[in-house]
């Protein structure tokens, strides 16, 4: 099995540290879809990553799908969701909301990174920061009051992973300061061997 994708994308990044701890083992393949579009291409030609090719020939793309088809897999001891409707539909919706700040902070990295200044549409920029702030702000207070799991759950992962790209992204537009439940959950995932093992980079 492969896991085709760099993992300086939280994305990416997300699946091979939830493989670690469902126990999966995974050949990481660590193409750019910028610096190695065609030898992706050439794999999946559309070219979005994660890309996982399983043992099997089967192709799967999205880091929330992929993550769905290892939780149906997975063991008791090893699942990163909540079986129980109630509890699981809160973490859906923590989850949800730290996937769209990433889905905004990714988009405020590409508009200032790969626009030329003089082709960034600043009321664009503004609406965008405007969201992830938002996202950000709702994701905090939700983590508030919440207990810890005995061990990382799909939302500590998540949240880790998305939070460590934001922080060495866009430290000045989302000060680790004003979002002290996130931090805090992060700092302590990012210390653990699964996180260690499969660092951004």
């Amino acid at each position: 099995m492969k896991l085709i994708g760099m993992m300086d994308s939280p994305y990416v990044r997300r699946v091979a540290v939830s493989l670690e701890l469902y126990g999966i083992g995974f050949e990481s393949m660590p193409l750019s879809v910028f610096r190695s579009f065609e030898a992706f291409a050439r794999i999946n030609p559309v070219v979005k990553a994660p890309t996982l090719l399983l043992d099997n020939g089967v192709q799967l793309m999205d880091s929330s799908l992929i993550l769905h088809y290892f939780e149906t897999l997975a063991g008791a001891e090893q699942k990163l969701l909540p079986a129980q409707p109630d509890t699981l539909a809160q973490d859906l919706r923590l989850l949800g909301v730290a996937l769209a700040a990433c889905e905004k902070a990714v988009q405020n990295i590409y508009e200032h990174n790969l626009r030329p200044e003089e082709k960034q549409h600043q009321p664009w920029v503004a609406r965008v920061t405007q969201q992830l702030l938002a996202a950000c702000r709702e994701w905090d207070a939700l983590l508030a009051g919440r207990p810890a799991p005995q061990r990382p759950d799909q939302v500590a992962v998540t949240s880790a992973v998305v939070w460590t790209f934001i922080q060495s992204m866009i430290p000045n537009v989302v000060p680790a300061d004003d979002f002290k439940n996130i931090a805090s959950l992060a700092r302590s995932c990012e210390a653990l061997p699964a996180f260690k093992k499969y660092p951004l980079c």
